[in-house]
C-alpha cells in the first residue's frame, strides 16, 4: 500500500537526499504507482498531484492539496503559502 504520506516521503528523499531532479523524481513515483503489485488510496490524485508538482513546480505537498480540491470540486484552499497561486484550476485564499 502506498499512501499519500508516504508517497511525499518517497519525493522528499528523492530531492533531498539522492538530489534527484524533480522530473524525474514524477517519472520514479509514476513508475512506482503503476507497478502492478502496489496499491494506493487514490492513484488518479496521486498521478495528478505528480503532475501539478512536475509542470508547475508545486511543492508535493501544496500538489496534493490541489489535486484532492480537483476532485472534490473545492474551488479554494486557505492557505498563507503563495506558491498556490501558481495552480491554474483552484484559488488560494488568505486564511
Amino acid at each position: 500500500m502506498l499512501t499519500e504520506i508516504v508517497a511525499a516521503e518517497l519525493v522528499y528523499v528523492l530531492e533531498s537526499f539522492y538530489q534527484v531532479a524533480r522530473a524525474e523524481v514524477a517519472h520514479l513515483v509514476r513508475a512506482v504507482v503503476a507497478f502492478p503489485s502496489i496499491e494506493t488510496e487514490r492513484p488518479a490524485e496521486l498521478v495528478r498531484a505528480l503532475q501539478l508538482y512536475e509542470v508547475e513546480r508545486l511543492d508535493f505537498a501544496e500538489a496534493t492539496l490541489v489535486a484532492r480540491a480537483e476532485a472534490t470540486g473545492v474551488g479554494a484552499i486557505a492557505s498563507f503559502d503563495r506558491a498556490l497561486d501558481r495552480s491554474q484550476t483552484v484559488d488560494r485564499i488568505e486564511p
